[in-house]
């Protein structure tokens, strides 16, 4: 052994390394390097070495392959109902979670920093499709910035934690305090992210409680529980098992605040399968516009099919709900 006590998985990571000859390859050495390490005082200096290379090597790579496609590599396009991004700390089980959840298949691995660039997949819902955004973690080393520009532009947050770590309470304040720094501020509920003219962007979020099939998982849950109060929602969810997915699903619908409007030709039947998505509070005539923008300049007059109301007229201001079906008059 030497001074640091550095295991063989750490000396063969390391071979590996010295004999890379691609920038993936040599990638892939460092992070298996800083997974295997042990982490004590003595190897402080060397995992920090460690994270710098890293993070040098994978901005590297990344610049190149968004020069390749004409955009930024960790540019995302916004899909279907909403675009929630998974954010957490090293090894919190975000792509565990996306994989489990959408179309997406992302690598998935026992060591920190697996993700590396974003990766979205659609989550179906119902009869609509919300985007899930993977994120790199979030850490105080390796977290570059156009990881939190994401984080800003994105619908609502779910905030990823470990129930198979006994750190969990640590881990979440050092990521609360990262995304406060960079001026991100998650709070409960469809709170809508507008950026307020002073202070912090806030950001709709709840909690997702990964790996609830893990040892002492309950234990950990109360404990955090305890800890968030009625700061954010907590949702335990277990992608290895599948327990709670589906209240995952709603949740995430939920928290996008959107309205899902159906849009029935006069004399025909309602097409339910294809709802236009709007933003709650949303009146007949944003659903007008949304349909056709002719629509809206000629809109005389609607009718409205719901649980309560069956044809009945309504006027361009009228508010509408989820689920509502409208025929339009122009």
């Amino acid at each position: 052994m030497t001074p640091a006590n550095l295991t063989p998985e750490f000396m063969a990571a390391d071979k590996k390394f010295k004999a890379a000859t691609s920038p993936q390859d040599r990638l892939a050495a460092l992070e298996e390097m800083l997974s295997t390490i042990p982490k004590h005082k003595g190897t402080e200096k060397m995992q920090a070495d460690i994270k710098r290379r890293i993070a040098r090597l994978r901005s590297e790579t990344q610049k190149r392959r968004g020069a390749a496609r004409g955009k930024p590599f960790y540019h995302v396009d916004k899909e279907g109902a909403g675009q929630l991004v998974l954010v957490g700390a090293p090894n919190s089980g975000k792509s565990a979670l996306l994989r489990a959840l959408s179309n997406a298949e992302p690598e998935v691995a026992g060591y920190p920093f697996t993700t590396r660039a974003p990766l979205p997949g659609m989550m179906a819902y119902e009869n609509v499709q919300i985007q899930l955004v993977d994120l790199p973690p979030v850490d105080a080393e390796l977290s570059e910035g156009w990881l939190y520009g994401i984080i800003r532009t994105a619908d609502a947050v779910l905030l990823v934690v470990d129930l198979a770590d006994d750190d969990i309470l640590a881990r979440t304040d050092e990521v609360l305090r990262l995304l406060a720094a960079a001026n991100i501020e998650l709070r409960a509920g469809p709170a809508g992210s507008r950026r307020p003219e002073e202070g912090p962007q806030i950001k709709p979020a709840l909690v997702v409680a990964a790996k609830l099939d893990a040892r002492g998982a309950g234990e950990r849950l109360a404990i955090f529980r305890e800890y968030t109060g009625d700061r954010l929602p907590v949702l335990p969810v277990s992608a290895e098992a599948g327990t709670g997915l589906d209240a995952l699903r709603e949740a995430g619908f939920r928290l996008l605040d959107v309205i899902r409007v159906y849009s029935k030709p006069p004399g025909r039947k309602a097409d339910l399968t294809a709802p236009f998505i709007l933003d709650r509070g949303a009146t007949v005539l944003d659903a007008a516009e949304a349909v056709h923008k002719e629509f809206a300049q000629k809109l005389r007059y609607a009718r409205l099919w719901n649980r309560i109301s069956q044809g009945l007229m309504v006027g361009r201001d009228h508010l509408l709900e989820d689920g509502d079906i409208l025929e339009i008059h122009a």
